[in-house]
């Protein structure tokens, strides 16, 4: 100590830089190396809160601990792609470029449907690609800053010359120990312990949420968990497919043996691509009545049904809402952000198509865009569908923007129709396109409605869009209100437009779309549906359900028996009037989840495991 006190006190330092040199000498870390391996650490983290700050702010929205947690998987994979390429600015270019890319498209997914980028979009790139033509791709200023930031971050990268260790062994260690660490790391984020111990925010139910709390990467690690789906709790697939034939009523057995006993009408259901009506996220005042017909059905018009479906899905994932209502399944038991149809629909499924297909009904599906979005052409045929016409079957049609319009969609209906046999009944399952993101202003269609107080061109364009399919809608009522045979038509939205689109109203009503109470949030879920028939059926309006439901009402509105699966959801819906992915709500209108009612809906979810997975095997 005297010693030291005695010295200068550059003396001192240098003495202790001499030191630590040493030691890193030893490792190997020369003067040349130096900077090197400081880039080989700074820099990941760097790139880690350009990544997030295209989303969202990091240092705001996120604990240190959590950002930690964060940079470490940067490191990880930096070190590892310094192994495996063996230069440290090849590999630190490799990953800033790569998620400089990734974050940029993860930005664009989440303004154009409301979610970010989820394990389970991979599978749709196809999909996306079909309609990436049709969106805006202008950039925030902010997003521009990012991606300047990401250019100067390389280019600096690029400086660096350090080579990784030659020997075998050495270099060897750069690539297994990382790739150890990172499995590790991932079973780790994983782990519900580590998840409540650690606080990390766990509801997917809320993707983009947990993406801005817990960091991009350790969301995406932590919704990898649920790419497969879990046994239900005391499975047992022999006592759920006993359990699945006792359901069956006997009117439906008999009915099956001998469908022409029965009085089956034509059954025309329309998915109608984002349809819906935002007034209710609050007070829509517009130069004009965007939705006049369906407004006139909604104040009790004779043989009408009308209500309001709550769905499993915003912004997008469309094949989400269909697969719910032709099975009766529910995407609560699946994960969050999962595709149904690209991840459980691989052998023969039982559906409303096949059901009435055994009850004599010619089933077709209609969609008039590319036959392999969602992978519709391989589903199809496994629910039942005899038909699929897609966009090849549309030569000519009217357009508005670059999609079929629903006048068109809706005049190949007709003749579909007109093209049957007489007396032979027809279910008809149309998905259409008119309405599909994006909003932007385009020369082919331009918007003729506006919102009072409300300056958004995307919501000009939706609204106008929305009369559009109103107006084609009518006409398609007016049609069958003529003809001769038994006709129910089914009309439904499968999901809100994505949020730029509806946040305009939240804030013209004093709501904050980024602070939203739980019940605010679930009024994003919510598209009014419609069921007309040309015969007599009970009036009725203001009706509230979930899209695993609304098959029961098709059918008992028909005067056809259940099938098994619908059978036993009557008796859930009575407890339980509402099921989605994002709520569960009681008959006396408590909200909650399924995770909090497990134990109550395992027998739901027991069937729905059986015919999602052991339905072919166990028959």
């Amino acid at each position: 100590m005297d010693y030291l006190q005695k010295k200068p006190i550059w003396v001192v330092l240098r003495a202790i830089a001499g030191f630590f040199g040493g030691k890193l000498k030893s490792l190997g870390i020369t003067r040349q190396r130096f900077p090197s391996c400081v880039a080989l650490v700074i820099c990941p983290v760097i790139t880690f809160y350009l990544f997030d700050f295209y989303t969202h702010n990091p240092l705001k929205d996120m604990d240190f601990k959590t950002q930690l947690l964060n940079i470490v998987f940067y490191e990880l994979t930096a070190f590892l792609l310094f192994g495996l390429v063996k230069y440290v600015r090849a590999a630190l270019m490799l990953q800033s470029g790569f998620f400089m890319l990734v974050g940029l498209i993860n930005y664009y997914v989440l303004n154009f449907r409301s979610a970010p980028i989820m394990p389970w979009d991979i599978l749709s790139l196809g999909t996306a690609a079909s309609v990436a033509g049709n969106y805006d791709y202008s950039l925030e200023r902010e997003t521009i800053l990012v991606l300047a930031c990401f250019v100067i971050l390389m280019a600096a990268e690029s400086r660096f010359s350090m080579k990784a260790p030659g020997h075998l062994l050495k270099r060897g260690a750069f690539i297994v120990v990382p790739v150890i660490l990172l499995w590790g790391y991932t079973g780790m984020i994983q782990s519900d312990s580590f998840v409540s111990s650690f606080g990390l925010y766990d509801k997917l139910f809320t993707p983009t949420v947990m993406n801005r709390r817990d960091g991009n990467i350790v969301a995406f690690l932590m919704e990898m968990e649920y790419m497969n789906v879990e046994k239900p709790d005391n499975y047992s697939a022999k006592e759920t497919q006993n359990s699945y034939l006792a359901n069956q009523p006997e009117e439906t057995g008999a009915a099956l043996a001998d469908p022409d006993r029965l009085n089956r009408p034509n059954i025309i259901v329309i998915m109608d691509e984002a349809f819906s009506d935002l007034s209710v996220l609050g007070k829509l005042d517009t130069s004009e009545d965007y939705m006049p017909f369906i407004h006139s059905l909604q104040e009790g018009a004779d043989n009408t049904v009308t209500g309001w479906l709550n769905v499993s899905v915003l912004g997008g994932n469309t094949a989400n809402t269909e697969f719910e209502f032709l099975t009766g399944s529910t995407m609560a038991f699946l994960p969050q952000g999962s595709v149904a149809y690209q991840q459980y629909v691989n052998q023969e499924t039982p559906s409303l198509a096949s059901y009435l297909k055994e009850l004599g009904y010619s089933t077709v599906a209609v969609h008039p865009y590319y036959a392999d979005g969602w992978e519709r052409d391989a589903v199809y045929p496994l629910l039942g569908f005899d038909r699929f016409l897609s966009r090849n079957d549309f030569s000519g049609a009217k357009k508005l923007r670059s999609y079929i319009s629903d006048e068109a969609d809706f005049e190949k209906i007709i003749e579909l129709y007109e093209e049957k046999e007489a007396g032979e009944p027809l279910f008809v399952f149309n998905v259409t396109m008119q309405n599909h993101g994006g909003y932007e202003k385009t020369e082919s269609f331009s918007s003729y409605i506006t919102a009072e107080g409300i300056s958004s061109s995307a919501l000009e364009m939706y609204l106008s869009l929305i009369k559009e399919t109103d107006n084609a809608f009518k006409d398609l009522v007016s049609y069958f209100s003529n003809v001769e045979e038994d006709t129910m038509i089914v009309f439904f939205g499968d999901h809100q437009p994505a949020a730029y689109v509806s946040n305009p109203i939240l804030r013209s009503n004093g709501v904050d779309p980024d602070a939203l109470t739980e019940e605010e949030n679930l009024l994003r879920y919510k598209v009014p549906y419609v069921i007309w028939s040309n015969f007599d059926i009970e009036e009725q309006s203001g009706q509230e359900t979930s899209v695993n439901y609304l098959s029961i009402d098709v059918l008992e509105n028909c005067g056809l028996p259940l099938p098994s699966f619908q059978n036993f959801l009557k008796g859930i819906r009575e407890e339980y009037p509402v099921i989605t992915s994002v709520q569960v709500r009681d008959r006396e209108g408590n909200y909650t989840t399924v995770q909090e009612r497990g134990e109550e809906l395992n027998a739901y979810r027991s069937l729905q495991y059986y015919l999602l997975f052991d339905y072919d095997s166990g028959r």
